[in-house]
């Protein structure tokens, strides 16, 4: 992995919300999605139940000036709904390459607005990346269909370790190729 220190993170407009950098305020209503055991069993990295400092720990990672992930909150502020409806994330693995990777809390499922973030975040390409990945646990098909809708091919299977299940988890990788 390609560990270079990145410095800007745009603010991005979406129709429904604005993907924004993180700031410590987030902390309550991440840490309130995030310890409900659907969201965090359908993660690779957060644990359940959420140990206390996690989210706070996690919100410092995402504003340090030498982070290697680059976190947005979905903030629908602005159009009358929560600060915070969920994340959106780009980790640089090499170069060219990044790795998406998003969550929305429970009470906006089914809302496209996980589908309208991961699409705003491949609009703008703030990475500069011609190669996106993505995987999901392959018990995950609501996620599945996030990424064939935005665009994404599929291109196999795989495992990864789930802290919140403490397993290695089945999951399916996709691509998009950047224009």
């Amino acid at each position: 992995m390609l560990q270079e220190i990145i410095t800007t993170q745009p603010v991005i407009v979406a129709e429904r919300f604005t993907l924004r950098p993180l700031r410590k305020s987030d902390a309550g209503l991440i840490s309130m999605y995030t310890s409900d055991p659907r969201v965090a069993l359908g993660t690779r990295a957060i644990p359940h139940p959420l140990p206390p400092g996690a989210t706070e720990g996690f919100v410092a990672r995402a504003m340090a000036e030498n982070r290697i992930e680059d976190v947005w909150a979905l903030d629908g502020s602005a159009q009358g709904l929560a600060e915070v409806l969920g994340v959106v994330s780009l980790t640089r693995l090499e170069e060219d390459q990044s790795e998406v990777g998003f969550w929305v809390g429970p009470g906006f499922w089914n809302t496209g607005f996980a589908s309208e973030a991961v699409a705003a975040l491949i609009a703008e390409n703030p990475h500069k990346s011609r190669t996106l990945l993505a995987e999901v646990f392959q018990d995950n098909p609501g996620s599945a269909r996030v990424l064939s809708h935005c665009g994404f091919e599929y291109l196999g299977d795989a495992e990864s370790y789930s802290v919140a299940r403490d397993a290695r988890v089945p999951t399916w990788t996709y691509i998009k190729k950047m224009p």
